[in-house]
């Protein structure tokens, strides 16, 4: 087997690619270090308990091992023999930060980015090594900090070039407050979650047989609560029970949707994506040039509770090489070829294009020199004893002096 290759679904970044990546991940961070987020950076490596800290509650809801489980590496600690693992996720890490390391008291506003693996691709055409960014707020549990984070994540869709977005919106407490109040157990919960999340209309019709009229027809209807904003919230306060966890749920979707600014935005009330990991408004970001969701998020405020200290909590999270994909291709940024001479007036020509932000790549002494290769469309050169930056009109290999 030839050394070169990489693993299947890890990919390399090529220079077009890194640097177009790099740019986008400085833009985001800068808009949220602007909105007050503060940039923390995890290890890439912890202990296994404290990045797989909602494998029991989802291994209790589906009866299958936890997703994130199943989506890390682990390996053996040579210095303590305890299970180490390579992140899948960097929220855990954020919220840890949050309830053990900062401890304040006050919001906490908390931003990341950073490469996660995963066992297995996402999805088709998919790397397992993701470069994920995102943003987590601290310490409130209103509907003005769920808003918050999803304005910052439409805000920083469009700031990368990505257009087009569709938003879809859900909430986990809606299909909480029906098991709740219809007494359900939690054999029933994990089928029923299974039939929801395959809109398997068929066996949510058999598994609510036996269940009382009223959440009965709750949960058959709530596969059919999906589309349209305004249609679906109208339907759902007709055919949904009044609990007050519904009528709450529903209110802060109507905000939402009132307020968020956006040109295409759903509602999927049987989206329970995260059921196990989210606690209210979950939402999710679409494009047309992908078939998976282009970014998460959604509010979160038990999760800190294994680090000691739940904290409401709501947040974001996407995968910039994923975004790079949906961005059309933009020519490479040229540069400007430099001679190598000890010149004094050359070396400030070459600092002062470089401090102006032009790149400028110096030819080294006996090496062929392919100006297409090096990306480069002008050249210094020296005219009437001034260094002048010249278009370069024959671009066949030049060797350096």
């Amino acid at each position: 087997m030839q050394n070169w290759l990489l693993p299947e679904y890890i990919h390399d970044m090529l220079p077009d690619e890194a640097q177009r990546v790099e740019l986008m991940r400085s833009a985001v961070i800068e808009l949220l270090r602007r909105n007050g987020y503060q940039l923390v950076s995890p290890p890439l490596l912890e202990y296994a308990e404290s990045l797989l800290i909602d494998s029991e509650d989802e291994k209790h809801l589906t009866g299958q091992p936890n997703d994130r489980d199943l989506r890390t590496f682990k390996l053996v600690d040579q210095l303590s023999g305890r299970t180490l693992a390579l992140r899948a996720d960097i929220t855990p890490q954020v919220a840890r930060i949050d309830a053990h390391l900062l401890n304040r008291q006050s919001i906490a506003r908390l931003c990341y980015a950073g490469s996660v693996l995963h066992t297995i691709p996402a999805g088709l055409n998919r790397t397992r090594e993701l470069l994920q960014i995102g943003a987590e707020l601290y310490g409130h549990g209103g509907i003005e900090s769920d808003l918050e984070i999803q304005q910052l994540m439409l805000q920083a869709l469009a700031l990368i070039g990505v257009q087009n977005v569709h938003l879809d919106l859900g909430h986990v407490g809606v299909f909480s407050a029906l098991v709740a109040h219809a007494r359900i157990d939690a054999s029933l919960e994990r089928d029923l979650f299974a039939a929801l999340q395959n809109k398997d209309s068929t066996t949510l019709r058999d598994l609510t047989a036996g269940l009382d009229s009223q959440s009965r027809v709750a949960m058959r209807v709530l596969p059919t609560l999906y589309g349209d904003c305004q249609e679906v919230l109208g339907r759902a306060r007709q055919v949904l029970p009044p609990l007050p966890e519904i009528v709450s749920a529903l209110a802060d979707l109507q905000i939402v949707a009132d307020r968020l600014k956006v040109a295409s935005l759903g509602i999927d009330l049987a989206d329970l994506r995260g059921y196990h990991y989210h606690s209210g408004m979950v939402f999710a970001a679409y494009h047309a040039g992908s078939h998976d969701a282009i970014a998460l998020g959604g509010r979160y405020d038990d999760l800190g509770r294994s680090f000691g200290r739940a904290r409401a909590a709501t947040g974001f999270s996407m995968d910039l090489r994923q975004l790079h994909r949906l961005l059309p291709i933009e020519p490479a940024q040229l540069a400007i070829l430099a001679p190598y001479a000890e010149d004094a007036a050359l070396s400030d020509a070459i600092a002062k294009l470089r401090a102006s932000g032009e790149a400028v790549v110096v030819a080294l002494p006996g090496s062929a020199v392919d100006p297409d290769e090096l990306q480069c469309n002008r050249e210094l050169v020296l005219r009437n004893g001034v260094w002048q930056v010249a278009l370069i009109f024959n671009n066949s290999n030049l060797k350096a002096s």
